[in-house]
């Protein structure tokens, strides 16, 4: 019929919402982006994802870009809301203009935005769990910074499932990486020098870094040393071995992270409270029983 619809009107919102992305090395993100990406289409909503490169724009940086594009909302799946010691002024600079914002995983107190998350007690229970129920006695774990809330979470839990078996943690059996193959390596390759035989990753990618130490230090997985992942992201059965690892359910987690949104776009109020979805373990072939010198 020739007509057109007119730009943006005067103090309306684009029919965007905002995906920020801490990168895409770690396969779970691609897989989150698919899936909230694919929920907000069918509300009509187009995504602008906005992956964060080293070197590359900051997430900060990208928030500038997002109010000025207008837009509806903001989805933040992993970013500086997870990290206690990191920059937050520009998440409250999107509360004070009153924008739309939902946060996938956990995020540190005090930004009163509602939250979508996994959780991790759980995820590290069960994984604990499984490592004991195979004769695992040394159990370590390889987590994110310090300052990672989900880590702190991950790592609260270690201790309580320890001392309910009637042990306790040593410091020694933590190690810290950044969330990559190379991270992981290097946090693992410590903890194999140190007798783990059990060994509890923050990520998958940090997991396969475990499988390369411990075989680079000569050991094999599992029979010598059992790993387990965290997220079951893309292609983990498809490792050598396939990869143990605690299933972060990513299509519920994303779709209620949309949900979530909606109700705050059309005018709704939401608790600015956690939504905390259960994990899965998912085993497959990097655990198995412990050898007799591993108690």
């Amino acid at each position: 019929l020739g007509y057109e619809r007119p730009t943006q009107l005067r103090g309306e919102r684009a029919r965007l919402v905002g995906l920020v992305l801490p990168e895409l090395q770690n396969p779970i993100f691609p897989a989150f982006a698919e899936v909230i990406g694919g929920a907000l289409a069918q509300q009509g909503l187009t995504p602008v994802l906005c992956t964060q490169t080293k070197g590359g724009v900051s997430e900060a940086d990208y928030v500038e870009l997002l109010l000025q594009q207008q837009v509806s909302g903001v989805v933040f799946a992993g970013g500086l809301y997870a990290q206690g010691d990191a920059e937050h002024d520009h998440y409250r600079r999107l509360a004070e203009r009153k924008v739309p914002v939902v946060l996938v995983n956990a995020s540190i107190d005090r930004l009163g935005f509602p939250c979508v998350a996994c959780d991790d007690a759980v995820a590290v229970e069960q994984a604990w769990r499984h490592l004991a129920s195979l004769g695992h006695r040394r159990i370590g774990l390889v987590l994110g910074p310090e300052d990672h809330v989900p880590s702190q979470r991950k790592l609260a839990a270690a201790r309580s499932v320890a001392a309910a078996g009637g042990g306790e943690l040593p410091e020694d059996a933590v190690e810290r990486a950044m969330f990559s193959l190379e991270g992981g390596h290097a946090a693992a390759a410590r903890l194999v020098e140190r007798g783990i035989t059990g060994i509890i990753c923050a990520s998958d990618p940090i997991a396969l870094g475990a499988v390369r130490a411990a075989r680079r230090a000569g050991r094999t997985v599992p029979a010598d040393i059992s790993v387990v992942g965290y997220d079951d992201s893309a292609f983990m059965n498809c490792t050598e071995p396939p990869l143990t690892t605690v299933r972060q359910p990513i299509e519920a987690m994303g779709r209620a992270a949309v949900e979530l949104l909606m109700t705050q776009i059309q005018g709704g109020t939401v608790p600015p409270g956690e939504l905390l979805f259960e994990p899965e373990l998912v085993v497959r072939g990097s655990t198995a029983k412990a050898g007799p010198d591993a108690g």
